[in-house]
């Protein structure tokens, strides 16, 4: 007997599109709270796995839950007064992975000094236990932050 296949048969693309946007939605509100002090939430929408990475602002890069988290640390440490917003943003979900494309707008005081920048970003998430987690975030390198980051650190 052959069945035709209908839309409601098929696993709905617009609702994992809304739950990687939603596992946005947290990670830039985790962004700002780790941009006010607090590292502690972005614990809950990165990955613990080995295998994650992160390109950051600074031109660097990271490998492992370990050394992403300790980052998330030291800037949570020098950083006050956060916003983060994002505009621009694309969502795609193949399976178990997602990515979003975005244009990112930040502003913290920086070891006392206020600094604003914007910049492109790619975030991508891998569905864990059925929920939506980073496993790599990918940001332009921005040349007046590193210098100011340099600088704190001489």
């Amino acid at each position: 007997m052959n069945q035709s296949r209908t839309e409601a048969d098929e696993p709905s693309k617009t609702t994992a599109e809304e739950d990687v946007r939603a596992a946005s939605d947290q990670f830039y509100s985790a962004l700002e709270e780790m941009m006010n002090g607090d590292a502690g939430p972005m614990a809950e929408i990165w990955s613990h796995e080995g295998d994650v990475t992160a390109t950051t602002e600074l031109g660097g890069r990271e490998e492992g839950w370990d050394a992403i988290s300790g980052s998330m640390e030291g800037v949570a440490a020098a950083c006050t007064d956060g916003t983060a917003t994002r505009t621009d943003q694309l969502i795609r979900v193949t399976g178990d992975l997602a990515y979003e494309l975005c244009t990112e707008s930040l502003s913290a005081t920086l070891a006392g000094e206020p600094i604003t920048w914007e910049h492109r970003a790619t975030n991508i998430y891998r569905k864990e236990d059925g929920k939506w987690k980073i496993v790599h975030q990918h940001a332009d390198r921005n040349p007046e932050l590193a210098e100011k980051v340099a600088d704190m650190d001489a």
